[in-house]
């Protein structure tokens, strides 16, 4: 089935409009009729629905029942070390497949990116535009949130942090995601920070060991930014029997 975002300030609990864009792509495209059945993300929850009008403009619908939920039960903050040109695009898009919680973007020392504040708006809306597509493909109902650039200093002020950080570095010997899996059996939330395409300095470790962040290793391999963070959740996630279906 296909699925489609609600409009919540143009639905009430009988009548559920889909969002303007959904409802164009919805009658325009895919030619959709009444009677045919879709799958609906609203209030935060995944829905079966079913079509009792179309047109143009408005697409109306009616909630038939609701379906299991795709979301982790634990929550996962990505701290991403800002990478350089479109790998951050690409960085939002999986991360809201794999499943996090929330995506933070962190300037770092050795980032080679280049921020510019008149710009860094338009990245955050299309990021903003990815992760919610992503949502929609992969049959998630909660978006991810996506905080504004930060530097390392101004971790302290994301609220709410998660109960326990961790961070990669390559440094790290006989520490990782197994290890520490073991060490922290129940956990709701989970913080992890990924470095930049130059890595991470050793000064700046010393300041996230003193927020409390513990160092792991993701293995003998030096991996991209944009590949150690998708392995890190990956590999966390699996260890907590959230892969299995």
């Amino acid at each position: 089935m296909h699925r489609f975002y609600a409009d919540p300030s143009l639905s009430d609990p009988e009548h559920i409009c889909l969002s303007a864009e959904d409802a164009k792509h919805a009658h325009t495209v895919l030619r959709l009729k009444p009677g045919q059945l879709i799958e609906l993300i609203y209030q935060s929850s995944l829905w079966e629905a079913k079509i009792i009008s179309s047109d143009s403009h408005e697409v109306r619908v009616s909630i038939l029942r609701s379906l299991p939920s795709a979301e982790p039960s634990l929550s996962i903050t990505l701290f991403q070390g800002l990478p350089k040109s479109d790998k951050m695009d690409w960085i939002v898009q999986k991360a809201t497949e794999i499943g996090v919680t929330r995506i933070v973007p962190v300037i770092m020392e050795r980032c080679v990116a280049k921020t510019d504040p008149k710009k860094e708006s338009r990245k955050s809306d299309r990021w903003r535009k990815i992760i919610r597509e992503s949502c929609k493909q992969c049959g998630r109902c909660v978006v991810p949130e996506l905080l504004e650039p930060c530097t390392l200093p101004q971790l302290k002020n994301v609220v709410p942090m998660p109960e326990i950080n961790i961070v990669s570095w390559e440094e790290t010997v006989g520490y990782g995601p197994c290890s520490f899996c073991q060490d922290h059996i129940n956990l709701s939330s989970l913080g992890i920070l990924i470095g930049p395409e130059g890595g991470i300095d050793r000064k700046e470790i010393e300041y996230l060991r003193s927020l409390g962040f513990i160092p792991i290793t993701l293995g003998k391999r030096i991996l991209r930014t944009e590949t150690a963070g998708l392995a890190a959740v990956t590999a966390i996630l699996s260890l907590y029997g959230e892969m299995d279906s």
